[in-house]
């Protein structure tokens, strides 16, 4: 198939990550290839991608935390709990904020009684299950948050090897970038491809991610180049942050939301990573 033909995967592959973004980091203007304290925003901004809730609650909320000096777990000492909870509710945390304050609190105690306050001593662990082990054991990491982790560490990190996940996968699939059934194999096919593309094989997986979030239902989306989250002709509803207080006339209020309809683009993933 001649080269940028509608089902041409290389051109499929760059048209992902032109059309829904590449990784999250950077579009936080976190550069992690740096190491040192930007690994550690990442980290902040990976606690708070691992939680359940949309992916773009959960960067403004980390914009925001930085914004107030939040940073990394190490500035969360400068700040009280209720500090947190504000900058959480700023962000549209507000079902989640006491929990998640608490939860970054604990946290930033743990690292630093692990690891002297610096995820980046791991960064000399070469085993993956080593590393996976080690984040996986912190108060409020999974498996889920080890991955959105790690997955932007490709290359910066030797122990940085997860495997794709399930989503990645499905992604793919619906693109028509053919992988294999061994899952040592898949990262290798995801990188030639991203090499032949062009792409950084971190860009092209978290395009994927973002392929997948954005279909309720891939069965109803023809796939391939036709992809209609590659066409601009999908769209998601998002919502406002701040609720609309509606008072029910029995004396009891409750919370309403905006709800605006928007194309499918880099921060209008529906779910979290």
């Amino acid at each position: 198939m001649a080269h940028g033909e509608p089902n041409d995967v290389l051109e499929v592959a760059r048209r992902l990550v032109e059309s829904l973004g590449g990784r999250f980091s950077r579009e936080l203007g976190i550069d992690v290839d740096v190491g040192g304290p930007r690994v550690d925003e990442w980290f902040l901004a990976a606690t708070l991608f691992g939680t359940r809730i949309a992916a773009r609650t959960a960067m403004r909320t980390y914009l925001i935390l930085a914004d107030a000096g939040v940073r990394t777990l190490a500035n969360i000492d400068a700040h009280s709990w209720d500090d947190l909870v504000r900058l959480l509710d700023a962000g549209g945390y507000a079902r989640y904020d006491f929990r998640t304050a608490s939860r970054l609190q604990q946290l930033a105690v743990e690292v630093d009684a692990r690891f002297g306050g610096s995820v980046c001593s791991l960064r000399t662990v070469v085993d993956p299950n080593t590393l996976e082990s080690a984040l996986d054991a912190l108060p409020g990491w999974g498996p889920t948050t080890v991955r959105i982790f790690l997955r932007e560490l490709r290359g910066v990190w030797p122990g940085a090897q997860t495997l794709l996940d399930e989503r990645s996968l499905r992604a793919a699939s619906h693109l028509s970038i053919a992988m294999p059934r061994q899952q040592a194999a898949q990262l290798d096919v995801l990188r030639d491809v991203s090499s032949r593309a062009g792409l950084d094989v971190r860009d092209l997986e978290a395009g994927l991610v973002r392929c997948a979030l954005a279909h309720r239902d891939m069965r109803t989306c023809p796939g391939g180049g036709r992809c209609r989250a590659l066409t601009g002709a999908m769209h998601v509803w998002v919502a406002d942050p701040t609720p609309i207080v509606v008072d029910r006339g029995d004396g009891c209020r409750m919370d309403s939301v905006r709800l605006t309809k928007v194309p499918v683009g880099p921060v209008t993933s529906r779910s979290t990573l």
